[in-house]
């Protein structure tokens, strides 16, 4: 028996990939406890992890022995090696990918377009010029959504962040911060009676309007629930927005209310949507009346972008895909492998800002030919596409495994001021 009385058989496979897969297979000897097994099996892990090219020396619980067998000692060595090659492998896969992806001609300078679009820093300047965004969701399940997306804009660098929510959100996301501009203003059908339903309707929509002229994009959304009642408010919200000329992005709950009424946004040039893998899995089958084609994906969203009349979908993925019916770009920037909830809310607040900006550089005519005749919501996505992956990826540096929203948004200020310096 070996490792004092644990008898251990190791599996090897070599997948189609040629990743190694192993798995361990231990039955102790009636004579042992759990423990001895437990502290066998982590002192063979170590070795695994920690092994070197010479012998193998195991620590047991009470005598020291070495493995003398040239077999076994080579079959350790392969499966170090093999270990070691695996993520070796891996790794360079990745940034192979990554680079080729990069060297496409569908590839956005991202960090070219960041530089243009960013406002310079001027004492001249007066609150507001850097943009106001306003934020429609927040109900009583879904909080941090508007929240992450209101103060994701504000970390970029807008001066103004409004979320207008139902009356049971706002308490909650005026407690995540002071910097937020909350308006308790939406409500959901459980606190409306169905004779006040036309009344309520329009005091709503009358509150949202009156501030509708002061913003220079909507994010619609973002924890917005899919109660009957308030979307049917929020609909109302985005003709106006509509008839105001005000940019929208949507995102979440916003993109189920469209996917259902396609002419909310249809033939709106100042319209983004941006889904996520099931959402637009949900656009292709309600606009094309297909299933995702991976295989032929930029026709595809090029085909979905004329199809709801020439917005811009920005299409989520391992590299983001954007397109407004005239053309497709891509941001292949390494982003993060953790995955946390939020994410989206982040990169709803960041296309917002930065399409507004880009506005503002386009109206003013200043310098830079080369985006000049670039679609702004294009400009808009590309670079807060680009900032959203640059903040995940250095928030993962720190965190790793333990990765949240709350890190990434810390991470966008760093971010933006590594490409586009403020002095």
């Amino acid at each position: 028996r070996m490792f004092n009385g644990l008898r251990l058989s190791l599996l090897l496979t070599l997948t189609a990939e040629n990743h190694l897969i192993f798995f361990f297979f231990f039955v102790c000897g009636p004579r042992y406890r759990i423990r001895k097994v437990e502290e066998s099996c982590a002192e063979w892990l170590m070795i695994v992890k920690h092994g070197m090219n010479c012998q193998f020396a195991f620590l047991g619980s009470k005598k020291d022995f070495m493995l003398a067998s040239s077999a076994i000692f080579r079959r350790q060595q392969f499966l170090i090696r093999s270990l070691g090659g695996c993520t070796n492998q891996t790794h360079q896969k990745r940034m192979q990918e990554t680079k080729a992806l990069r060297g496409t001609s569908l590839e956005a300078d991202a960090e070219h377009i960041l530089r243009a679009i960013t406002p310079t820093l001027d004492l001249n300047k007066h609150k507001g010029q850097a943009g106001k965004i306003a934020v429609i969701g927040g109900c009583r399940e879904y909080t941090g959504a508007p929240y992450f997306a209101a103060i994701s804009a504000l970390k970029i660098g807008a001066d103004l962040s409004h979320v207008f929510c139902t009356k049971d959100a706002a308490p909650v996301i005026k407690s995540y911060s002071p910097e937020l501009i909350v308006h308790p203003v939406l409500e959901e059908s459980y606190s409306v009676r169905d004779e006040d339903k036309l009344s309520i309707s329009g005091k709503i929509l009358a509150e949202v309007d009156k501030w509708m002229e002061r913003f220079d994009c909507l994010v619609v959304g973002p924890g917005l629930g899919r109660d009957p009642f308030l979307l049917d408010c929020v609909s109302k919200i985005l003709k106006h927005a509509r008839q105001s000329n005000v940019p929208i992005v949507i995102d979440g709950d916003g993109l189920f209310l469209v996917t259902n009424s396609l002419d909310l946004v249809s033939g709106y040039p100042l319209a983004v949507l941006t889904p996520n893998v099931n959402e637009y899995k949900r656009l292709i089958q309600k606009v094309l009346n297909c299933e995702v084609n991976e295989q032929d994906a930029h026709e595809q969203l090029l085909a979905l972008a004329k199809g709801v009349g020439g917005v811009t979908i920005l299409q989520k993925g391992k590299s983001d895909l954007i397109s407004d019916g005239e053309t497709v770009k891509s941001v292949s920037i390494y982003g993060s492998p953790r995955r946390c909830g939020g994410q989206g809310d982040i990169l709803s607040g960041s296309v917002a800002v930065f399409l507004s900006w880009a506005r503002q550089h386009l109206s003013a005519a200043e310098g830079d030919t080369s985006i000049s005749k670039i679609n702004p919501t294009i400009l808009g996505c590309i670079a807060g596409s680009a900032l959203m992956r640059k903040a995940a990826s250095l928030a993962f540096q720190n965190k790793k495994r333990s990765t949240l929203t709350s890190d990434i948004i810390e991470f966008l200020g760093t971010s933006l001021e590594d490409i586009c310096p403020a002095c």
